[in-house]
């Protein structure tokens, strides 16, 4: 059987799915790797242990008489970074963007390179220390200088990854783009402060096309350069949706991306958690988060420990417009400090006794979360779209929904299912076909 095989490569779950020629998707393996910690202790991926399920999962699959890969992608998550010594090793653990940063250095970051937020402007991402990879680059040359010296290339882990199925050192648009503070959207091109600092010479060339021949012993297979997750999720309905649209992917983060905007940010965005990515193409994409399924989760808690009700209590709650007619205080978040359309810390705390249910409580609870998406959702440009399309756990969700298409009745919504989006994207871009239509659930939501 032809197949394109794709490595997903996610913080909890590494699998492999093989797709056939209609994009079925006919197998998947998913597994999960224990982590390690760095040298200073702190958690993170064990890249050696990745290294060897990458490695071993690839020559399962060529040496499989089932079947015949004709093509292969990986997509993996972003601000993660590999560095290569001269025999192509590791030479450092596989640091967690979640790691701190220190004070100091940032402060001398921004003696040398001046203004944060002139810099953030410029390259499309707010300050977020190790979350903004070429801060990791910058991190090492000046804390681990002996190390540093002896990186011969540095890859972004879904090129990474590609190497260890290919053995072709890359960086690819997207990756260079998802908040690394390494590209300049205003020049297109690697920022002046990685010039400077000569970073930009570790980094393995950005190739323009979108695949290449790979040789395994007599045969050929066409593969791609790897994409950064998010990046790639978004393939799908660039493919299949021809008039302007903006995705929420939703999940623990709502993130919204309008491909069909490349301005440069104001500053104003700046300040309310928007950024710049990249298409796989090179093309901009504005981009606004909302920290959505950490603030349901918390507030759910809540609702459910006041009623004394199951904490999933809220899968059972049908959408009833009239709940929301009635007069209630207004919804404070609490996981949004700092980040947001509001990243002002709330006044107070939200007043789940002010209801009589829990069901009356979870209404106001998505009421207030959907205001502060139409929010989010105006700083990247929904006005300039027609349609709305909603992605991953929070589709599911009659009452979300139903509230987003209430928030735009100018706009057609629709909730998609399509579980697969991350992997499907990277065999799309890979392959390459002249259409493609949806295989998952699309329905228009009526408010």
């Amino acid at each position: 059987m032809k197949v394109t095989a794709v490595f997903d490569i996610g913080r909890t779950n590494k699998k492999y799915v093989l797709f056939d020629e209609n994009y079925e998707i006919i197998e998947e393996f998913s597994e999960s790797l224990p982590e390690t910690t760095d040298e200073d202790g702190f958690p993170t991926e064990d890249i050696e242990l990745l290294t060897n399920w990458v490695k071993n999962r690839w020559a399962d699959l060529l040496n499989n008489p089932k079947y015949d890969i004709k093509a292969v992608n990986v997509a993996a998550y972003g601000a993660s970074l590999v560095h290569l010594d001269a025999s192509n090793k590791p030479l450092t653990p596989l640091y967690s963007y979640l790691k701190p940063f220190p004070a100091e250095l940032l402060t001398q970051f921004y003696s040398t390179y001046g203004d944060p937020t002139r810099l953030s402007l410029q390259t499309g991402s707010p300050s977020m220390g190790m979350l903004n990879s070429g801060m990791q680059m910058y991190w090492l040359k000046y804390t681990r200088p002996e190390v540093y010296a002896h990186i011969a290339t540095t890859l972004h882990l879904p090129q990474y990854i590609l190497f260890l199925l290919t053995g072709r050192k890359v960086s690819d648009y997207t990756s260079l783009g998802c908040h690394t503070a390494l590209w300049s959207f205003e020049m297109w091109d690697y920022h002046e402060w990685v010039k400077a600092e000569g970073i930009h010479k570790k980094l393995a060339p950005v190739l323009a096309s979108s695949s290449f021949i790979y040789r395994h012993e007599d045969k050929g297979i066409q593969s791609g350069f790897g994409l950064h997750d998010s990046s790639s999720a978004l393939v799908p309905y660039r493919m299949a949706v021809k008039k302007p649209f903006v995705l929420l992917s939703t999940g623990t983060w709502c993130i919204n991306f309008n491909s069909f905007s490349a301005k440069p940010l104001t500053s104003y965005q700046l300040e309310r958690d928007c950024m710049n990515y990249l298409t796989p193409e090179g093309s901009g994409v504005t981009a606004s988060r909302l920290f959505l399924g950490r603030e349901h989760d918390y507030q759910t808690a809540r609702i459910a420990e006041y009623f004394r009700v199951a904490p999933d209590f809220y899968k059972k709650v049908s959408f009833d417009p009239e709940i929301l007619k009635a007069d209630t205080p207004p919804f404070y978040p609490a996981c949004m400090t700092g980040n947001g359309p509001f990243p002002e810390p709330s006044p107070q705390e939200w007043q789940v006794s002010a209801f009589a249910s829990a069901e009356s409580a979870y209404h106001h609870l998505l009421k207030g979360l959907t205001d502060l998406l139409k929010v989010s959702l105006q700083l990247v440009g929904i006005d300039d779209v027609q349609s709305i399309y909603i992605d991953g756990g929070f589709a599911r969700s009659e009452i979300f929904t139903r509230l987003i298409a209430r928030n735009f009745p100018n706009h057609k919504v629709y909730g998609t299912d399509l579980p697969y989006a991350t992997s499907l994207g990277a065999a799309l871009h890979v392959t390459r076909p002249q259409t493609f239509e949806f295989k998952g659930e699309i329905r228009e939501i009526k408010p």
